[in-house]
């Protein structure tokens, strides 16, 4: 018998994916500066959002960076983001890091407070 290694035969892995919650709340892109200075900030409208990143509105008058901050209004957690791809208005980013559930809890929870 041949010696056989464990190979993935599945060369169109799927990406892991996460559920997309309806958001629409504002927001900030906050740029970052030279040693993570952050001065300028864009306003935004997060569209969607999961653990793994969100779909933002931002006039495509305004140049967004690859590499950004992003605040969500009445939160003061500011969230490290990359941009992911760019159709028009609306920008599609990943997070740094995956957020925490309960993180996202709260935020759809108080986006549901808002709008009782």
């Amino acid at each position: 018998m041949a010696f056989q290694t464990h190979l993935n035969d599945d060369t169109n892995e799927r990406e892991k994916s996460y559920r997309d919650f309806s958001l629409d709340r504002p927001g900030k892109i906050i740029f970052v500066g030279h040693h993570l200075s952050t001065g300028t900030q864009v306003r935004c409208l997060i569209r969607t959002i999961n653990l793994a990143g969100a779909v933002l509105e931002v006039s495509r008058m305004v140049e967004v960076p690859n590499h950004f901050f992003l605040e969500i209004l009445g939160i003061r957690d500011e969230i490290g983001s990359t941009v992911v791809k760019r159709e028009g208005d609306l920008v599609t980013i990943s997070f740094n890091m995956l957020i925490n559930a309960e993180f996202l809890h709260h935020v759809l929870r108080l986006s549901f407070e808002a709008d009782v």
